[in-house]
């Protein structure tokens, strides 16, 4: 059995933050998602090193193949799960800017 490359295990590790991702979306605990994208980034980072000094074999390349046709079938779910919520949040933001502005406008404001 060979041993698995680093870049095969970025991609392991990038699945794997992906899918708890699309877990902790589908369950709106939303302050748990922004520590793993950074994590995610860490993982890009460390792949963008290692993958141009690293030369994988048949086999590997068939698994980072099917661990990207996972991590882009995460990425459209967590994108699709929180599009909403960051809509939600926009139209909150605004809504308190045009309070904001009443408030100054009829010199409510502190």
């Amino acid at each position: 059995m060979a041993a698995t490359s680093e870049v095969v295990h970025c991609y392991a590790q990038l699945a794997s933050n992906l899918s708890l991702m699309v877990s902790l979306a589908r369950a709106k605990e939303w302050d748990r998602l922004p520590e793993l994208e950074a994590q995610c980034a860490s993982v890009l980072e460390r792949l963008s090193v290692v993958s141009p000094q690293e030369t994988l074999g048949v086999a590997q390349i068939a698994e980072a193949r099917r661990l990207l046709e996972r991590i882009r079938a995460d990425q459209q779910a967590v994108s699709e799960l929180v599009k909403p919520q960051l809509a939600h949040l926009v139209a909150a933001m605004a809504d308190l800017q045009k309070r904001s502005e009443l408030d100054r406008a009829y010199g409510l404001s502190r």
